[in-house]
């Protein structure tokens, strides 16, 4: 079947992250069970049990816009997806056919050419501000004993860089130069960069490094689980939420990706850092990514008020 050779082109071709073939690959086969439950004339609740290995090259060739205008219908009105779920998901679907058609040639024509999608809303980002930030550190190296020097570090790096949470996970020992002050990251795509480390993120690795138990299971890995083998995405996770709820500031929805916003919008407010530098910082592939960073503080817009040359005119009574 062509979804397995679609799988493979995403690999080895476009050199897709596993983790984004494997959303890609859920996405696909939820597009091709809502289409062959559609044309074999099932309720969609039946989406979930659809074989997709009955899917048929006439059934693809039959896709149009309005198909794809009721498949969005479904996802949004059956499924409850987002705006950005549904944009999400159809970047899939737009992924393959562009594959059928100008990379298999099993289509004469691409459907999504002419696809528009539901506006997605832009959201400020949330994050701490840069008192809360220092609140944050305060409570990580509360102690400075066995795994707090790592929780300590890995907080320090989330807010001083703005990593991914899958970035941190992944970097090695040998990703640190500490010679250069820089540190090698893999990002989105399996694309290398490097990133410079200030002060406190080189104190802090050097420090957590010093207090790492040698031989590990896992010597490559930078940050390790008690068991010596490199820590889990979800125990990052945890480790930040533990020091929110220390610093005060649970509940308010904010996570590793938070601590990007915070780490990015730290550099941007406090730092001037524009927005080219902050982009390759960051890893981001489009400016418009980076640019959801520039907002401005209730300060600076209180300020840019403040400003105006009329603002201290009143009525002469």
């Amino acid at each position: 079947m062509f979804l397995n050779d679609y799988l493979t082109y995403l690999d080895v071709i476009r050199g897709k992250a596993k983790r984004t073939v494997n959303e890609y690959y859920q996405d696909t086969v939820l597009f091709l069970r809502w289409m062959h439950c559609i044309n074999c004339g099932l309720p969609v609740s039946e989406v979930g049990d659809m074989e997709i290995d009955d899917v048929t090259d006439s059934e693809l060739k039959a896709v149009t816009v309005s198909v794809l205008y009721d498949y969005i219908r479904y996802l949004r009105d059956v499924r409850g997806n987002t705006p950005r779920s549904v944009s999400r998901r159809m970047s899939a679907v737009r992924s393959l056919f562009r594959y059928l058609t100008k990379t298999k040639g099993l289509l004469p024509a691409d459907p999504c050419q002419s696809l528009e999608l539901p506006t997605v809303k832009k959201n400020l980002p949330r994050f701490l501000t840069l008192e809360e930030s220092q609140r944050m550190l305060e409570s990580a190296e509360s102690e400075k004993s066995g795994d707090v020097l790592r929780d300590y570090c890995i907080v320090t790096l989330f807010l001083n860089c703005g990593f991914r949470l899958a970035e941190l996970v992944g970097m090695n020992v040998g990703d640190v130069d500490f010679f250069n002050r820089q540190i090698r990251v893999l990002g989105k795509g399996s694309k290398e960069r490097i990133v410079y480390l200030n002060d406190a993120c080189l104190a802090a690795l050097q420090e957590y490094l010093q207090s790492r138990e040698n031989p590990p299971q896992e010597p490559n890995a930078l940050f390790l689980s008690r068991n010596h083998r490199r820590i889990s995405r979800r125990r990052v996770q945890q480790i930040v939420e533990n020091t929110l709820t220390a610093s005060g500031l649970a509940g308010r929805g904010l996570s590793t990706h938070k601590l990007r916003h915070t780490a990015a919008t730290l550099m941007y407010q406090h730092g001037h850092v524009d927005t080219l530098t902050l982009k390759e910082i960051l890893g981001h592939q489009s400016i418009a990514t980076t640019e959801i960073y520039t907002h401005l503080s209730s300060e600076q817009r209180q300020n840019a008020i403040d400003s105006n040359p009329l603002a201290g005119e009143h009525r002469k009574k």
